[in-house]
């Protein structure tokens, strides 16, 4: 009979964060598959678990995983975990769990500690819809590809940062989104030293200008307002003729009269004004109420 995988949340700080059901399953699994074993060993000493743990890391992510499937094939329950947190939240886990869904194995959560929903939760933004980036790349093209996504993004955006990264990620973050754009910083979660501070990215630089980073960081960044979204799709519309508007949503199959309304609604301007832009340059348009 197949054995399974658990990916096991560990504490991201605090050691009172681990729950009573992590212990168990750590405790009565047949290997735990640890991204640092080093680290790991301090965690499994202090709750008195003395299973056997094998390295399973970015490095190996693939041969670990295959080595590890074969034997979860074999009847074998295996735990994942990670340094700090969630396994598969920015991390190896998310191959393991994947490869194993391939090969039909049983994968179960031990939910617990994750420094995004800790994050997200404790900064005072909104929280009920949020995109979560983890690290940005550290390539330089498929950076300013994400930063060029976040710039539309209207959810919440979370993002992971490491301290020596953190002025230069602030950095691009305000020539990507603006000086005024707020965040929480949120840093060293759970432990002994752990802060948050509301301020915008401008304020932020300021502030890391004058003090060096220290300890791990998360940024939980306002997403892009409805009404700023709206302003600038409407002056994209603006710039386009208006006739050339109409013509669009007339392609697309609509009847005059909604395309009219469709074009008003996208300019924030009445049916009756988008009727009587298109009358001045077609003096033979019928009145509203015919055809229209």
């Amino acid at each position: 009979m197949a054995g399974c995988l658990y990916l096991v949340a560990t504490p991201i700080g605090n050691l009172e964060d681990m729950t009573f059901r992590a212990v168990r399953i750590l405790s009565e699994a047949d290997l735990i598959a640890a991204e640092d074993t080093r680290n790991s060993m301090k965690l499994l000493r202090h709750f008195n678990i003395h299973t056997p743990m094998t390295a399973y890391h970015e490095f190996n992510k693939i041969d670990k995983a295959k080595s590890l499937i074969g034997k979860m094939q074999a009847g074998a329950t295996v735990a994942c975990i990670t340094d700090a947190g969630t396994p598969g939240i920015s991390d190896p886990g998310e191959e393991l769990t994947r490869m194993c869904y391939e090969a039909g194995i049983s994968v179960y959560a031990v939910p617990g500690p994750a420094a995004v929903i800790a994050a997200v939760t404790s900064s005072g933004q909104a929280c009920r819809r949020f995109a979560f980036e983890a690290f940005l790349p550290r390539d330089k093209k498929e950076k300013i590809r994400i930063l060029e996504e976040l710039k539309s993004e209207s959810r919440t955006m979370v993002i992971y940062e490491a301290p020596h990264r953190l002025k230069q990620t602030l950095i691009d973050l305000e020539a990507a989104l603006g000086c005024e754009r707020k965040l929480t910083i949120a840093r060293e979660l759970t432990k002994k030293h752990e802060e948050k501070m509301r301020m915008t990215l401008g304020q932020s630089l300021d502030y890391y200008h004058k003090k060096d980073p220290r300890g791990e960081y998360v940024l939980v960044i306002e997403g892009k307002s409805w009404e700023e979204t709206d302003s600038e799709d409407r002056a994209r519309w603006e710039e386009m003729d208006l006739d050339r508007h109409m013509q669009l949503y007339l392609d697309q199959g609509l009847d005059k009269r909604d395309a009219m309304k469709a074009v008003a609604r996208d300019r924030g301007i009445s049916k009756r004004e988008v009727y009587a832009e298109l009358l001045k340059g077609n003096k033979s348009a019928k009145e509203p109420g015919s055809e229209l």
